[in-house]
């Protein structure tokens, strides 16, 4: 039965992928929600921690990005419920699926709707963001994309305020593993000139037998077409750099080139996953700025030129090393 479980979520990365597993693990899922008009956003990270001695504790890590304070609720591991054969997981009364997140949390309560959600691909070859790195099984982290963009509509109460979502934007992804890589720049936005389009994109350090390389991965939904450029299809990171106003990337593949710049704003800090255990810090923002310009290389044509506010945005360790020789 365990092995049936296992090999049924691998196919679908949005699922618990933590069947069976006991020590050094950790898997969260991350939810960004943004009202209307921008006043409002939060991320919502619930998951799984497990030390190498197997100690264990669910947890739900709460980030306002306007107010910048972070949360991080500990509950016991039992409290952790995975449903098998589809993503739905509870942590104590607080249920998350694809089409909804239901939240009963101090200072933080109320029901949040999905639909429209723009799922990455996943066929059998490649079964999610990761290519055929997912059949790897010796990775520190993997990831996977549950929807690129999709509406939001309901009401929460922050503390005794209700904040409406009717109209906003959200966007979720997970990873699972042992632990985040040790440098990474990751950014995400889907709050453009007009609905519809999303960009993401992570460039990180990733240990690879006795050495590492640097992978990256960037999607951009536009018009119902996902432009993909990732280590694994041929795409060239051309330009990494970043210093402490702004990250800029670029890459190349047969047909595009995508550059982005992120203007940086200031950061709060959030736990995060080594050896299995949430006893790591990195440094978020839900409020920077990415300018995106997509461009097809045979004609020179700009496809796509706009800028995505209340813009995710994360960079850790020694980033330098991601860094393209100039």
């Amino acid at each position: 039965m365990m092995i049936l479980r296992r090999l049924q979520s691998f196919f679908n990365p949005e699922q618990f992928q933590g069947w069976g597993r006991q020590h050094d693990y950790f898997e969260g899922w991350y939810f960004k929600v943004v009202a209307k008009d921008g006043t409002h956003a939060f991320a919502v990270i619930p998951g799984i921690a497990m030390d190498k001695d197997g100690h264990r504790h669910a947890f739900i890590q709460v980030l306002d990005g306007i107010k910048k304070t972070a949360v991080y609720h500990r509950f016991p591991a039992e409290a952790f419920l995975p449903t098998p054969g589809k993503f739905e997981i509870r942590v104590g009364e607080n249920y998350f699926s694809l089409d909804k997140l239901e939240l009963k949390l101090p200072g933080l309560s109320g029901s949040l709707q999905f639909s429209g959600q723009v799922p990455w691909p996943k066929p059998f070859y490649s079964p999610g963001i990761m290519g055929p790195y997912a059949f790897v099984p010796f990775m520190e982290c993997y990831h996977g994309i549950m929807s690129m963009d999709h509406s939001v509509t309901g009401t929460v109460l922050l503390g005794s305020e209700p904040v409406n979502f009717d109209g906003g934007r959200g966007y979720a992804e997970k990873d699972w593993g042992h632990s985040f890589p040790s440098s990474y720049i990751w950014m995400q936005g889907n709050h453009f000139s007009k609905p519809g389009v999303s960009i993401k994109s992570s460039v990180a350090k990733i240990p690879w037998v006795r050495s590492s390389f640097v992978g990256f991965i960037a999607g951009l939904w536009i018009e119902n077409k996902l432009y993909r450029f990732t280590t694994y299809n041929r795409t060239r990171l051309i330009t990494c750099r970043a210093d402490t106003h702004t990250v800029s990337l670029q890459m190349e593949n047969r047909k595009y080139r995508l550059q982005l710049l992120a203007e940086r704003d200031e950061a709060t800090s959030l736990a995060s996953p080594i050896r299995g255990m949430m006893e790591g810090r990195i440094e978020e923002s839900m409020t920077a700025r990415i300018t995106v310009t997509l461009t097809d290389k045979k004609t020179n044509e700009v496809i796509f030129h706009d800028i995505t506010q209340n813009a995710g945005l994360e960079i850790a360790g020694p980033v330098a090393e991601l860094f393209t020789s100039p």
